[in-house]
């Protein structure tokens, strides 16, 4: 990806989050001057990789296939000695045309909840065992409603509602055309970006990056280290 990509990417959900009253945490904020300066009493932002995310699933085509996303919170689970929450929190933002691909989470439960903007489209089919689509039901439990789609259905999410993902339950998203870019919440288990995805096509997960302009954000994975 170009870094004028990742750079308005995030400059587009800072607009959407305001436009949706999301205040986002301080570090968010900071520059990479601003990181320059920062110490180990922000180790957990650093070690459990929360703050900014963009991905083209390394495919170069961030238009039709990625996502922007913040991780808010979250604990460690190769450190859960010094990083023991069990629960992690990010914050989505998918634009029209933008498709997130198909995967499960072999540990993960999670929570996708549509926080406002558009409406998303969340397709869903049950894994086998071995990791292939299932031609079964799929259970869908979406606000407090259990019940029973086809495979392969798509599970519609306006402002407010919200799904269960279940392990091995795979999914992808988009958003319904004609409704705008959607801010999505994701309120789950512990996250392990590195290790708990299961993508039914090979992609990658963190782009390579092309420095066609200064950084704007850093994202979760350049942090440099802490200064003294």
């Amino acid at each position: 990806m170009k870094r004028s990509e990742i750079n308005n990417a995030i400059r587009r959900m800072e607009r959407l989050a305001e436009e949706n009253g999301f205040a986002l945490p301080p570090f968010c904020r900071w520059t990479p001057a601003d990181w320059a300066g920062k110490g180990h009493a922000y180790d957990e932002i650093r070690d459990n990789m929360l703050g900014w995310d963009v991905t083209d699933y390394g495919l170069g085509e961030f238009d039709k296939t990625g996502f922007t996303l913040i991780t808010l919170r979250n604990g460690n689970v190769s450190r859960a000695d010094r990083y023991p929450k069990p629960y992690a929190e990010k914050l989505l933002m998918l634009e029209e045309g933008q498709y997130s691909p198909m995967h499960f989470h072999w540990h993960k439960m999670e929570d996708i909840i549509n926080r406002g903007g558009g409406s998303i489209l969340i397709r869903v089919y049950n894994s086998t065992p071995e990791e292939t689509f299932a031609d079964t039901d799929v259970n869908v439990c979406k606000d407090g409603r259990s019940y029973y789609v086809k495979a392969g259905a798509q599970v519609r999410l306006d402002p407010g509602e919200s799904i269960t993902i279940y392990p091995y339950l795979y999914h992808d998203f988009e958003v319904v055309p004609g409704t705008g870019p959607v801010l999505l919440g994701e309120v789950s288990m512990c996250n392990d970006d590195q290790n708990d995805n299961r993508f039914y096509a090979p992609v990658g997960r963190f782009p390579q990056i092309d420095e066609d302009e200064p950084v704007y954000r850093l994202l979760c994975t350049e942090y440099p280290p802490a200064g003294t």
